[in-house]
């Protein structure tokens, strides 16, 4: 081996925004293209709207603007504004902020003093303006760098900061701001603060009732076993029900962070939930069966919360302050106290829990049986699981890389073939189905155990007893763009939706797109996902290029298969809007064929080059699509 140099020159030291901008997954988690909730685009606008949630915390500002397209968002919020003189400082100067007394931010979400840093140096362009006592600031930045600075000047708006930002596209690629995932956000951040009106691209957001309003929006009202139990107390608001449905679901948070894996507080109310269940009813009931079909949040305020990332997503404070009490015992001790309190005082919703609990109990010795051959069998299949071609590295693991680990389920050998030769073998395993799954709509779960493929997919995936133990934070499904791809792709979203629907609304579920046409000369080649990128292709490369047409997977060599599923991966997150996930699957999925049939006919549409072509008869009809959500 070569000998390499150390000297002083060896020796480099970065400013604030070469350092984010080299290292950005330090600051924000996974990079992404906007396609996953968690991506880092959404992390920037975290990092704004926290800083105005937090003016508002402080009784600053009863109102948040903000207006978004596909690519730029504009903040505005009405607290007491950025000191004038520390405008520039406090955007672009590492650990510089108002946040570090614990005793005007004591329970705040960031105190770190980087997030807004962050922004500034991972867009293209980053302006910020302070409103304050009848004078404003304004300054703009280019990736971190200064680019504008006026002076002071009067004005007459309100006291309150604006911040408009344009994320960098050559950090996140192809990206895009999904309005779904940002009105989730701001769901949350409503929920969270009773008072708070949030205006997002000119609709009102605002919450009267906390986490209660938030299980009532996000649960299947008509099939919950039992009214939302809620209960708040200083620091710590709980709202929980039962539900029909399989697997458990959870929404936590810490001083308003939604802490999306969870953490001590999310483990200490799941802990005490089952131990104040079995002291009220005196039977040591099975944990799986307390818990089982539960909805629930949680929300606590701690002081300086220590999380496991800079992302912000899992708790790992064991403490809820310097000197309080450990976040298990102040959990435990609350709900304890409250819970058993309520159902004392509410007998008929304790007959209908105690009901639930004997119904999950009965479920689960009727399956007993099965569940033990059929785990069995996958774990003899797991030393030499034909179906999975597994990856290194995996979701539970500790390893930066984590977030890209990913499952893609594909149809066929040909298609798993070339995803398995181009694929990241680090990070992106394959699991290939035989044909067509079973459509298990409106079957128990005990299918999942006697259809051998949803088995061993079950156990691929590790989701068996609830989502902690997930081994892919990715599954995606890989399909042909054609009628037996599609219907593939319904009859797996049934079997997620069915059995474990909170890892649909975990948003760990998505579609792959790949291309449809291959459009070339001698000197360039562009891939097109649509008929409008097939001819801005034309028209880029000119006279007569070749075009290819792609009719399945398993037709794109695994050369070129490696471009689709790298960095410029293109994912269609598969997106719950409505809670009632019986009903939807009834619907799409159940056996009124007739009137869905119906639905096709008043929902057809004709795509053609030319729209003089009559669409019905035209012989060089290039798709057809259904205008249908699922």
């Amino acid at each position: 081996m070569a000998e390499v140099n150390y000297d002083d020159d060896s020796i480099r030291s970065l400013d604030w925004k070469e350092h984010i901008r080299l290292r950005p997954g330090m600051y924000i988690g996974k990079l992404g293209d906007g396609s996953a909730y968690d991506d880092g685009v959404y992390v920037l606008l975290k990092e704004i709207v926290d800083n105005s949630i937090d003016e508002f915390v402080m009784g600053a500002g009863r109102s948040i603007e903000i207006s978004m397209s596909d690519h730029k968002v504009a903040v505005r919020d009405y607290g007491r504004g950025i000191p004038l003189g520390k405008v520039i400082d406090c955007v672009s100067k590492i650990n510089t902020g108002g946040k570090y007394d614990s005793k005007a931010f004591q329970k705040s979400v960031g105190l770190n003093g980087v997030g807004t840093k962050a922004v500034n140096a991972l867009s293209n362009n980053f302006t910020v303006q302070s409103y304050r006592d009848g004078r404003t600031k304004i300054a703009e930045f280019a990736k971190g760098e200064l680019i504008r600075d006026e002076p002071e000047k009067e004005t007459s708006q309100r006291n309150g900061t604006a911040i408009n930002f344009l994320p960098d596209d050559t950090i996140f690629r192809h990206y895009r701001f999904i309005p779904e995932f940002v009105e989730n956000m701001i769901w949350n951040y409503v929920f969270l603060n009773a008072g708070l009106t949030i205006n997002f691209n000119g609709q009102k957001y605002l919450s009267e009732r906390g986490l209660y309003d938030l299980l009532n929006k996000n649960t299947d009202v008509e099939n919950i076993r039992y009214p939302i139990i809620h209960l708040k107390g200083e620091d710590i608001e709980i709202a929980m029900t039962h539900g029909q449905q399989y697997g458990e679901e959870y929404y936590s948070f810490v001083n308003g962070q939604h802490t999306t894996q969870g953490g001590t507080h999310q483990a200490a109310f799941r802990e005490a939930v089952v131990k104040t269940i079995r002291e009220f009813y005196k039977k040591e009931f099975d944990a799986s069966d307390v818990r089982a079909s539960i909805v629930a949040a949680i929300a606590i305020k701690v002081q300086e919360p220590v999380f496991e990332s800079q992302t912000k997503t899992k708790l790992g404070s064991q403490n809820v302050g310097p000197e309080g009490p450990s976040v298990r015992g102040f959990i435990n001790d609350f709900v304890k106290k409250e819970l058993d309190n309520y159902l004392h005082k509410n007998p008929v919703v304790a007959d209908a829990l105690l009901k639930r609990i004997m119904q999950s109990e009965r479920e689960r010795k009727d399956i007993a049986g099965i569940k033990k051959l059929a785990n069995e069998r996958a774990k003899k299949a797991s030393l030499h699981n034909r179906k999975l071609r597994d990856c290194k590295l995996h979701f539970e693991d500790t390893h930066e890389r984590k977030q890209d680990t990913t499952l893609f389920i594909t149809e066929g050998d040909s298609a798993s073939g070339s995803i398995t030769k181009s694929r990241d073998v680090q990070t992106q395993a394959v699991f290939s189905l035989k044909g067509k799954p079973l459509n298990c709509f409106g079957l128990t779960k005990k299918v999942v155990y006697e259809n051998e493929e949803f088995n061993l997919l079950q156990h691929a995936l590790n989701i068996e007893d609830g989502l902690d133990g997930l081994r892919y934070n990715n599954i995606v499904i890989a399909t042909d763009a054609d009628v037996d791809g599609m219907h593939i792709r319904l009859l797996l979203m049934t079997f997620f939706l069915q059995f474990f629907p909170d890892l649909v609304k975990a948003g760990h579920v998505f579609i792959l797109q790949t291309p449809l046409f291959r459009v070339r000369n001698k000197k360039e080649t562009i891939y097109c996902y649509s008929d409008e990128e097939r001819r801005n292709a034309i028209a880029k490369l000119g006279t007569k290029p070749e075009i290819t047409r792609f009719k399945g997977l398993g037709e794109i060599s695994p050369e070129e298969f490696g471009f689709f599923i790298g960095k410029d991966i293109r994912l269609d997150p598969v997106i719950l809007k409505d809670a009632n996930i019986k009903g939807l699957l009834e619907y799409y999925m159940g056996k009124n064929t007739p009137v869905r049939q119906q639905h096709i006919v008043n929902n057809l549409r004709v795509e053609t080059d030319d729209e003089s072509i009559n669409p019905l008869v035209a012989e060089d009809v290039e798709s057809v699509t259904l205008d249908v959500a699922v």
